[in-house]
C-alpha cells in the first residue's frame, strides 16, 4: 500500500512508529465463547424481565419511560429502595412477581457461575489463551521440544544467555513443571503436530531443539519443521538441534534435516579429554566462550555473494581498528579451513570468517560485512 493510499490513522501510526499487536495462529476463541454459552440463559432471561417490567409499569401505573426503567431495575435487583411513585394495586402485585422472577433468575444465574468455576475449563482456557498471545509477541526464539533432564540444562543456558525459547511437551502436568523450572513459555502438545508448530509460532522462531528420549521423536519434530518451512516459504532455514545417543541415530538425524547433533555420551568425552589434556584451556572457554555479555566472544560471519568484501583482501576489512575484531579463521566454502590467515589472504564468496573480540564488537563487524558497499568508516582509516 502507498503513503498516498494510507488514511490519516495509518500515516499517525506510520509516524509514530505504532505497530499491530501480532495475534497468534490459534486464538482458542471457539473454546472460550463455547464455555461462555452457559450465560446466554439467564442473560436472555434478564433482559427479558427488564423489558416486560419496565412496558408493565408503563401500562399500569402511567410511568415515563426513565421512571419504570429506574422500578423494573431496583425491583429486580430485590434493592429495597421502595416506589419512586405511587403504585396501584395491580402495579404491587406485577411488582412482587417481578421481585419473585428475579430472584429466580440470579439463582439460576449463580449455580450457572458456580458450575462452570467448579470445571474450571473457562480459566484453564483463559490461561493458555494469554499463553499464546505471549508466545506471538515473541521474534528468533527457539523452540523447545519435550522436557527432560536435557531440557532442564539447555534451558539454564538459554535464560542465562536473554534468549526467548518456548518449551512444548505433551504431558498434562507442563504447567507444575514449568514453574519448577522457570519455563516462561511453554505449550501443552506433540511438537510435530500441526497444533504444536502452530501453538509454539514457529513461524517467527529461530530455530528447533528438539531432545526427545527417542529418535523416533527427534525425527518426527525435524521433518515436521523442515515440511513446514517450506509450506510457509521461509527465506531463512531453521536452525535445528538435536540430541542423539549413538552414531547411528546422529546420522539419521543429519539427513533428515538437523544443522546439529549432540550426542551426549560423545560430548562428554571431548571434554574430559579437553579438561585432561588442557586444563587452562578449558577454563579459559569456560570463563569467556560459553557465556553471553563476557570480555570474549568467538563467532563465525558469513560473507554472502552481494557483500563488499568479496575478493578483497583481509587487511581491507580493518576489523582490528574499527571494531577491535580479529579473522583468526577462515573456513572456505568446500569446507577448507585456513587458521591465522594473514593480511594478504583473498576472502572468497560464501566462506565465513571466524572472529574473535567483545559481541559488541563482532556484531559491528557482522554489519560490515554484510553491506554491498565500501562502508563509509573505513574510507577513512
Amino acid at each position: 500500500m502507498g503513503l498516498g493510499k494510507l488514511t490519516s490513522f495509518q500515516r499517525l501510526k506510520k509516524f509514530l512508529g505504532w505497530r499491530s499487536t501480532r495475534k497468534p495462529h490459534i486464538t482458542l476463541n471457539d473454546e472460550y465463547y463455547a464455555q461462555l454459552t452457559p450465560f446466554r440463559l439467564p442473560l436472555i432471561l434478564t433482559v427479558l424481565t427488564m423489558l416486560i417490567g419496565t412496558i408493565g409499569y408503563m401500562v399500569i401505573d402511567n410511568f415515563t419511560l426513565m421512571d419504570a426503567i429506574y422500578q423494573t431495575g431496583i425491583t429486580f435487583t430485590t434493592v429495597g429502595f421502595g416506589e419512586i411513585a405511587p403504585i396501584s394495586d395491580i402495579g404491587r402485585i406485577f411488582t412482587i412477581t417481578l421481585i419473585i422472577f428475579g430472584f429466580i433468575v440470579f439463582s439460576v444465574a449463580v449455580g450457572i457461575i458456580a458450575e462452570v468455576i467448579k470445571k474450571g475449563e473457562l480459566q484453564n482456557i483463559s490461561k493458555e489463551r494469554q499463553m499464546l498471545y505471549a508466545i506471538a509477541r515473541l521474534k528468533h526464539h527457539f523452540v523447545v521440544c519435550y522436557h527432560n533432564d536435557f531440557t532442564i540444562q539447555v534451558t539454564q543456558q538459554l535464560r542465562a544467555n536473554h534468549v526467548p525459547f518456548v518449551v512444548v511437551d505433551p504431558r498434562e502436568d507442563l504447567e507444575e513443571i514449568a514453574k519448577k523450572y522457570q519455563y516462561p513459555y511453554f505449550v501443552i502438545g506433540e511438537p510435530h503436530t500441526e497444533i504444536g508448530i502452530l501453538k509454539s509460532y514457529l513461524s517467527s522462531a529461530k530455530g528447533v531443539i528438539t531432545l526427545a528420549d527417542n529418535v523416533a521423536d527427534n525425527i518426527a519434530t525435524i521433518v515436521s519443521a523442515r515440511l513446514y518451512e517450506e509450506e510457509i516459504g521461509r527465506m531463512r532455514k531453521y536452525l535445528i538441534i538435536a540430541n542423539a545417543k549413538g552414531y547411528e541415530d546422529e546420522q539419521k538425524l543429519l539427513k533428515l534435516g538437523a544443522n546439529k547433533v549432540v550426542t551426549a555420551t560423545k560430548l562428554m568425552a571431548q571434554r574430559i579429554n579437553a579438561m585432561a589434556v588442557r586444563p587452562d584451556m578449558e577454563n579459559l572457554l569456560q570463563e569467556f566462550l560459553y557465556k553471553k555479555d563476557t570480555p570474549l566472544d568467538l563467532e563465525e560471519a558469513k560473507v554472502s555473494k552481494t557483500s563488499w568484501l568479496v575478493l578483497k583482501k583481509i587487511k581491507e576489512a580493518r576489523f582490528r581498528d574499527i571494531a577491535n575484531v580479529t579473522i583468526i579463521g577462515i573456513r572456505q566454502k568446500d569446507g577448507k579451513f585456513n587458521p591465522m590467515p594473514k593480511g594478504d589472504t583473498i576472502i572468497y564468496p560464501e566462506s565465513k570468517l571466524l572472529l574473535i573480540g567483545t559481541g559488541k564488537g563482532i556484531s559491528s563487524a557482522k554489519k560490515i560485512i554484510r553491506k554491498k558497499e565500501k562502508p563509509e568508516e573505513l574510507k577513512h582509516v
